[in-house]
């Protein structure tokens, strides 16, 4: 057995405990993949993330994401609890106050400040309509009508997005979805709050791997990055802005989305809740 850095972060709380847990393992470059995936599946998280030497130069380390027994190019929570642990761990960005991550989409770059992180949200690999017989079945899983969506759009910056905004926030929370029959499903559902107050938009994350059971994600970066990028663009809000999710899940994440020189930052707390070694 090997003994290998490990840290559990906590991502995009408003509190102790209110995010979405992460599992990372360090310094992982001997793992083979079947090892990476029995690991993510053993932690039951969401995501599971394997930090391993960079192969780009301009890249401060390279990172394998896991969900469950799915590898993902992209996600957006693994992303700044990956640079968390790796700082926790003694890394050193080359450049102060930013960190660049390399992953299946490329090279990733972070700001980070204490216990807050952001990443630059990634350009969309699918966009545009959703076609009305795709839509029908979204909805099916989901429990809602076509008539409940006020607007579709393929989000995909890695991880396969379908969005679908709803008429509000309280819509958003209502949902309830009934379990799909097969396949693989990843969506994303949000709502506006009312004009005026702290929080501009409610979001919930579905995912389904492998023909298995439809799970919710507490507070999905990956996911966030993306409606920040379809709902900016069709003027429908304006960044800054804070987000909710993980409400239905007993979690309070908050996602700060801000712009910086045309580039949207995705952002907010990390804190390291677990920090020890696993053996391999």
């Amino acid at each position: 057995m090997t003994e290998l850095p490990f840290r559990q972060i906590d991502v995009f709380g408003s509190g102790p405990f209110s995010g979405n847990p992460l599992a990372v393992i360090l310094d992982a470059d001997d793992l083979t993949t079947e090892q990476m995936v029995r690991i993510s599946e053993w932690t039951n998280l969401s995501e599971c993330t394997f930090v391993l030497k960079p192969t780009d130069p301009a890249a401060d380390y390279r990172v394998r994401i896991f969900s469950l027994s799915s590898e993902l190019p992209f996600a957006g929570h693994p992303t700044l609890g990956t640079a968390r642990a790796w700082l926790d761990a003694g890394g050193v960005p080359r450049t102060p106050g930013a960190v660049v991550q390399e992953c299946g989409v490329g090279l990733v770059p972070l700001r980070h400040d204490g216990a807050s992180l952001a990443f630059a949200a990634p350009p969309l690999q699918r966009s545009g309509p959703v076609d009305d017989a795709f839509l029908k079945e979204v909805c099916g899983v989901l429990g809602i009508s076509p008539d409940d969506v006020v607007d579709a759009s393929w989000v995909d910056n890695g991880p396969g997005w379908v969005g679908l905004l709803l008429k509000d926030a309280d819509a958003v929370l209502a949902v309830a979805p009934t379990a799909p029959s097969g396949g693989r499903w990843d969506i994303g559902i949000a709502g506006l709050h009312p004009e005026g107050s702290d929080l501009a938009l409610e979001v919930r994350a579905f995912f389904c791997h492998d023909g298995g059971v439809l799970r919710e994600d507490p507070v999905t970066g990956s996911l966030n990055a993306s409606l920040a990028q379809w709902l900016t663009s069709t003027g429908r809000l304006a960044a800054p802005y804070a987000a909710r999710q993980g409400v239905a899940l007993g979690r309070d994440g908050r996602i700060l989305v801000e712009e910086s020189d045309a580039q949207l930052w995705i952002g907010g707390a990390t804190e390291v809740s677990v920090s020890g070694t696993i053996e391999v």
